[in-house]
This record gives structure tokens, sequence and C-alpha cells, in this order.
């Protein structure tokens, strides 16, 4: 799949999860999701670009929720 694909998705996602109230528990959230819903490769790929090319295309959201529960999404 390609890059901007993911990002843009995750994007979104962070978009919605944002809108919680609670943020320890929307970047969880947004974690679970993409665990459950994005296959193994997906996540690999975008964890592997974030760390080769850094987390400036992410929504602020989104790149926390990948940095504080990483080990969730490898």
């Amino acid at each position: 799949m390609h890059i901007d694909h993911l990002i843009r998705m995750v994007n979104q996602i962070g978009s919605f999860f944002e809108a919680m109230p609670d943020r320890d528990e929307a970047l969880r959230d947004l974690a679970l999701h993409l665990q459950r819903f994005w296959e193994p490769r997906m996540r690999r790929e975008l964890l592997a670009h974030l760390d080769a090319a850094g987390t400036d295309a992410l929504n602020p959201v989104s790149a926390e929720a990948i940095r504080v529960h990483r080990a969730m999404l490898a």
C-alpha cells in the first residue's frame, strides 16, 4: 500500500479520536483501532516510514498515539 494513503488514513482516524475529551483514552483507542483493523504489514510499513522520515506528516494526536503505544502496533 502506498505510504501517502496510509498517512492520510491514520490522520483521518486521528481526527476522529482527537474529538474525545479524555486525551489518554483517545490515544489508546486510536492505537487499538490500528491494531484491530489494520493488517500487520500496513502497520509495519507505516512504522518503518515514520522511523525513516519522522512524524511531520502526521497530525499531533496520531503522532502521539503512535509514539506512546508503539509496542501495541509492532
